[in-house]
């Protein structure tokens, strides 16, 4: 009678190393990585991670760039019907909900894309796309980084989630303004998303106030040097 074969352990990858590592950031945080628990997670020993990743930081840089991997960025492909407004937009969305599943790595994120692949691909085609849309080169490098400073922001934290659900906690007498705000944390999904919606709605009128004025001031501009003036 012949033996069942013990089923052979996964062979270890860089996939599989990144896999396991974002897993463990997006249940216990950053600080609950090292190579030591990574490899005890994976059940191997320390040092053969080394022949995947050079070091602890290259690892994370992996993981953060399996995030930005999962930001849309089909809206801004030169065929897609979108002007630039609706393209940020969508963009905005999709960008926040990838941070929303790994928020817990959101504060590497906000650092920018360093040499990470994905990264990078989002930061050039984000530029790319402003400038065909007419932004000159300079203030579309300003949007894209407005744009992910409102949208690392607004996942950073949760505003509702800052009051306590306490209503004896803040006092009349000392925050005439916050009888409510215990209730602030038990809504925390409809104020959070509220503000961000009400908050991107904003700076898109305002990049829009701008662009159309950058458009007058060319086209004037243009006018003048044809010596069309009247």
């Amino acid at each position: 009678m012949c033996a069942m074969a013990r089923p052979r352990k996964p062979l270890l990858s860089r996939d599989l190393i990144v896999e396991t590592a974002g897993a463990l950031v997006d249940a216990e945080g950053l600080s609950a990585l090292s190579t030591r628990r990574l490899a005890a997670e994976l059940g191997v020993s320390g040092p053969s991670l080394y022949n995947h990743f050079r070091t602890k930081d290259a690892i994370l840089d992996a993981v953060a760039d399996t995030v930005s991997a999962q930001v849309d960025l089909s809206m801004f492909a030169p065929d897609d019907p979108r002007d630039w407004r609706t393209a940020l937009h969508d963009w905005a969305v999709s960008y926040r909900a990838a941070l929303a599943r790994h928020p817990h790595l959101v504060p590497l994120l906000a650092q920018g894309p360093g040499r990470r692949p994905a990264g990078l691909r989002v930061a050039d085609t984000v530029f790319g796309a402003m400038v065909r849309a007419g932004w000159p080169p300079a203030q579309a490098t300003s949007v894209g980084a407005l744009m992910r400073y409102f949208v690392t922001g607004s996942a950073l934290g949760s505003f509702a989630r800052g009051f306590v659900d306490d209503e004896t906690a803040y006092d009349p007498a000392d925050y005439p303004h916050l009888g409510q705000a215990h209730l602030l944390a038990e809504h925390r999904e409809k104020v959070d998303e509220g503000a961000f919606t009400t908050g991107l709605r904003a700076l898109l009128d305002g990049l829009g106030t701008q662009y159309e004025a950058g458009v007058r001031d060319a086209w004037g501009a243009a006018r003048r040097g044809a010596g069309q003036d009247t």
